[in-house]
């Protein structure tokens, strides 16, 4: 992947990233506000070559490298402990002690710093204190033991006990800045995965190859359709419409020695807007002046009359059983558009679907309406939609950006080729791209005389548009 790569993927996984940071800062502040605050108090020591024999300066200066290990051993040594358990009478033991000193030294250097980490200052001082008189007496008595030739070490203070006003542990802002850095760096990583694993269909080029139809269209999301309350419905002049105008257009031009009147609009999965995409290409087949019929064939799970503002306890599945004629469950909306509502959930879809009596009432509509719209089931999780989709004169398939997968897409359209149902073309649907990306007019194309407002509820001046339905 190049640098670009990962920009786009960051652009599209923005979302994992800050999630990761904030988590990474949440569990920091967890972290702050239960650790128990410590300060430091430090002093540092110099040790040098206490005789001047006539020994050389280098030697003197690597005798006492050589004794900076042992001399760091000795400050948290048993005996320097206990001194400072004695004199100090604190309530620590000689291991709480020695967990509280530290002693660092430099590379190179014949500095030894001490430093006393302690959750109460004054006795981290304390401490500190009886450390620092007690070390150089310590040393000077050691080093007498050693023989006269040898150069003795004396250590001298440098720098006196100094207590630091603010805690060392915890550092807000320490934390806070790390915090961050790993969160970026796990939200980065965690998107670069999801991108690497998501086989979802992300663009419309590799639909063509899938279904070896050309894709009739591209149809982006409408935020700005409302989602409750139905119907949901939006201006007509949206970026959604033109495209749906764009596909009404294609499905006219599709194949004109064989026209298509009975059309059936389905998906591979659930969810992929086959239902405002019905309504939409339904109303819009109206505003070009036909008669238009939209069905809601989905038995298990009906949708288009709560979608369009209408009632669906009767309607296909009646008319189907003998229970209602035709005219006593159609119900029209706006100019040109008439609703079949599913009706009731009967117990067996599929053979409903593919009865003689649907082959009946598909015959009778063909000759009342100028164009009819199939909402049709899903491919894949039943066969309701391969049995509408058989008989209808072609089909739609709708596949949804960045959810779809293209095995799913295969699928599909092996579904409608084993019940030689005839395949339009799959339509890109909810895509979220400039108008311009999608070779839609902008608003500076479509200037002109404002369109009427959309129907309450009738009327096909508005579109149905949005909703994964």
């Amino acid at each position: 992947m190049e640098i670009r790569d990962y920009l786009r993927v960051i652009r599209r996984q923005w979302w994992v990233v800050a999630a990761a940071v904030l988590v990474a800062l949440g569990v920091t502040q967890i972290i702050n506000k239960r650790t128990t605050p410590e300060y430091a108090a430090s002093a540092v020591f110099f040790l040098s070559s206490g005789r001047d024999g006539g020994s050389s300066v280098l030697e003197g200066s690597m005798f006492v490298a050589a004794r900076l290990k042992t001399y760091t051993e000795l400050l948290t040594g048993e005996q320097m402990v206990k001194e400072i358990a004695a004199a100090t009478k604190n309530g620590l033991t000689t291991d709480d002690i020695e967990d509280r000193i530290t002693v660092t030294t430099d590379s190179g250097s014949v500095l030894l710093t001490v430093t006393i980490t302690d959750s109460v200052p004054s006795r981290a001082s304390l401490i500190a204190g009886v450390l620092v008189s007690r070390f150089p007496p310590l040393v000077a008595t050691l080093e007498k033991r050693t023989p006269a030739a040898g150069p003795g070490i004396v250590a001298e203070i440098v720098q006196p006990v100094m207590l630091d006003p603010d805690p060392v542990s915890p550092r807000p802002l320490h934390n806070d800045a790390l915090a961050i850095a790993v969160g970026l760096l796990v939200g980065a990583a965690i998107g670069v995965i999801r991108e690497i694993s998501d086989s979802s269909i992300r663009s419309a080029a590799p639909l063509a190859d899938l279904t070896g139809m050309p894709v009739l269209a591209l149809i982006p999301l409408d935020r700005k359709a409302p989602r409750k309350g139905g119907p949901f419905v939006s201006d007509s002049r949206s970026v959604r419409a033109e495209a749906l105008r764009q596909l009404r257009t294609n499905i006219q031009f599709a194949d004109r020695e064989h026209p298509v009147k009975i059309l059936a609009v389905t998906s591979a999965m659930p969810g992929e807007g086959r239902s405002s995409t019905a309504c939409g290409l339904a109303i819009l087949f109206a505003e070009a002046g036909q008669r238009v019929l939209i069905v809601d064939a989905e038995l298990r799970r009906p949708r288009l009359a709560a979608f369009l503002g209408r009632e669906g306890s009767a309607g296909l599945t009646t008319v189907l059983v003998g229970a209602a004629s035709l005219d006593q469950v159609l119900q029209p909306w706006g100019t040109g558009l008439w609703l079949l509502a599913s009706g009731h959930r009967p117990p067996n879809p599929s053979e409903l679907l593919g009865s003689a009596k649907m082959e009946e009432l598909i015959a009778e509509l063909r000759d009342r309406f100028d164009k009819i719209i199939f909402d049709s089931p899903p491919l894949l999780p039943v066969t309701d939609g391969a049995v509408v989709a058989a008989r209808a004169d072609g089909a739609l398939l709708l596949v949804r950006a960045r959810k779809t997968t293209g095995a799913q897409v295969t699928a599909a359209v092996r579904a409608l080729a084993a019940v030689d149902a005839r395949l339009l073309g799959p339509v890109f649907n909810m895509v979220s791209a400039p108008r311009r990306r999608l070779g839609l007019p902008t608003s500076a194309d479509t200037a002109g005389p404002p369109l009427p407002p959309a129907p309450r509820p009738g009327g096909w001046h508005a579109v149905a548009l949005s909703g994964a339905l």
